[in-house]
């Protein structure tokens, strides 16, 4: 039976599991937690010498620079269309309108409150300690750690080799490792998804039906640009990517986290998909940590669905600031189940609203997580598709031929 097979009967189990036995639903979480503990331990070494591998294959200095800006340049792209797709979807379907939802919740807060500050964001990229940074789990400042370290060991020449050598061997070491903890993906699914079915079961879902269909609306329009891409770009069908992107995505589904499948989806492009080594070393562990078009999605849509549910009327310079703001800002999110309840406050809070609100989209926010994440890792492995072929690298045959 395929892992994705897996990870689905996983999942099926887990919600029979929370409805028709929800008292355990807690009894089951440690499983998952666990689980979910063994990827968090692997990810951060996994992204360092990933990046640094694919970096210090790139022979040529002028090679990298531009497949790395053609990566960040493509990433900013598809966000700023999730952006856009959500402010549409939110504009159309106008899911706020006629919501009353009970605000009479404690006003403490667990998240913070201020507007997005661009200059601190990108200061903050440059870590002081990156000892720290990866004690902390800060994504941004390990990956800006690991190109500079890939750059400098290419500008010295031959004299580097042996490291460059134990730094790949210490790459497919952590694959390896993660490719392990990969193969009890279906005994996470189960108990995560028999948490959350557990404790939050449908209730609050009704309540919030409205912005639950307007993101997915969005986020499947966004899936299928994704297929446009690679019509546009590579002159090619999407009907492979599709099918054999199932696998990586039924464990992005499963675990809320782009870089827990990240792991799965590298395999699957090397593998499947026909995409070389170094645009997979390189641009897929990237694209994990800056590019997060479903919480693009979610934070515009969910702006604005605070804003009708208010009576706001957002002006066109409110607008312009939650386009910059949730595409800079989920440039930053975590890639970790439930990053954008630290985004959202500071959208709200860039446009003058309330951020009271996040604390009842606090209680879904699990579901739309399992959502988001197979959107921005789906569009990790598009983006890396996309800059393999047009580097003219990407295997057609194997690309094309039937998954196995």
């Amino acid at each position: 039976m395929k892992l994705w097979h897996k990870v689905t009967l996983g999942l099926i189990l887990g919600i029979v599991f929370g409805v028709y036995l929800p008292q355990y639903s807690e009894t089951v979480k440690p499983i998952g937690t666990v689980f979910l503990r063994l990827i968090q331990m692997i990810i951060l070494p996994l992204i360092f010498f990933s990046l640094v591998s694919g970096i210090t294959s790139m022979n040529d200095p002028s090679s990298l620079g531009r497949v790395g800006m053609k990566s960040v340049l493509a990433f900013l792209g598809t966000t700023f269309f999730a952006v856009i797709f959500g402010l549409m979807v939110a504009f159309v379907l106008k899911p706020g309108v006629g919501v009353v939802i009970d605000f009479g919740f404690p006003q403490e807060r667990n998240f913070k409150q201020g507007g997005f500050d661009l200059t601190e964001f990108l200061i903050n990229i440059v870590p002081n300690n990156i000892v720290g940074s990866f004690a902390e789990g800060k994504t941004l400042q390990v990956v800006f750690f690991a190109i500079f370290t890939g750059i400098i060991l290419n500008s010295m020449g031959s004299s580097a080799d042996p490291l460059k050598g134990f730094i790949n061997s210490v790459a497919k070491m952590v694959l390896k490792m993660i490719s392990k903890v990969v193969e009890l993906s279906p005994y996470g699914a189960f108990a995560l998804t028999a948490w959350v079915v557990g404790t939050q079961g449908l209730t609050i879902m009704l309540s919030l039906s409205k912005l639950v269909f307007a993101i997915t609306i969005a986020m499947a329009l966004q899936y299928l640009i994704f297929g446009l891409f690679i019509m546009i770009f590579c002159k090619m069908s999407p009907i492979p990517f599709y099918k054999k992107s199932f696998e990586y995505q039924s464990i992005a589904i499963s675990t809320g986290s782009s870089k827990a499948s990240l792991a799965t989806t590298m395999q699957v492009c090397r593998q499947k998909l026909g995409v070389s080594e170094s645009s997979t070393s390189f641009v897929l562990p990237l694209g994990a940590s800056i590019n997060m078009d479903g919480m693009a999605i979610n934070l515009a849509l969910t702006a604005v669905f605070f804003a009708q549910m208010m009576g706001i009327d957002l002006t066109t310079s409110d607008y312009m600031v939650i386009i910059l703001t949730a595409t800079l800002g989920s440039m930053g999110g975590a890639g970790i189940p439930g990053g954008s309840l630290v985004m959202l406050p500071m959208i709200l809070a860039a446009v003058n609203m309330p951020i009271e609100g996040v604390a009842i989209i606090a209680g879904i926010d699990r579901v739309l997580d399992l959502l988001r994440t197979a959107i921005n890792i789906t569009g990790d492995a598009t983006i890396t598709l996309i800059i393999d072929n047009s580097e003219g690298n990407l295997n057609r045959e194997l690309y094309n031929s039937d998954c196995k």
